[in-house]
């Protein structure tokens, strides 16, 4: 298993992040299992996210918010080429979710076929 291919795709999952959220995660890491890629990411929140959370509705707002949009993000043909480019595979589908509390997000991308053995 190449780490730096597992590097790379967490500094692609941190470049699209900041071009369409205004921010990347301050960590990420990513690991291939399978035909997963399951990058782990501590530090989302902004700035004014972080205000918001203090109240529950402003954390539902922000929770909502932040998956609504990272799931549409994801649906762009423009980004998905991009991670199909890096892993040489299809993306056939991706899950996400963010902890408030903890500011951790995960996302799993699935493709369409083993990546575990990739070597770049």
């Amino acid at each position: 298993m190449s780490k730096n291919l597992e590097h790379q795709f967490s500094m692609l999952v941190r470049e699209v992040r900041k071009e369409y959220v205004g921010n990347g995660p301050k960590e990420i890491s990513t690991r291939f299992v399978g035909n997963w890629a399951i990058s782990e990411m501590k530090g989302n929140l902004t700035n004014v996210e972080k205000f918001m959370i203090s109240s529950e509705q402003g954390k539902q707002m922000v929770h909502e918010a932040r998956t609504k949009m990272v799931k549409q993000i994801y649906k762009k043909d423009e980004v998905v080429n991009k991670f199909e480019a890096l892993m040489g595979a299809k993306v056939l589908r991706m899950f996400s979710d963010i902890n408030i509390d903890e500011d951790i997000a995960m996302t799993v991308f699935v493709f369409e076929q083993s990546i575990e053995s990739k070597e770049k």
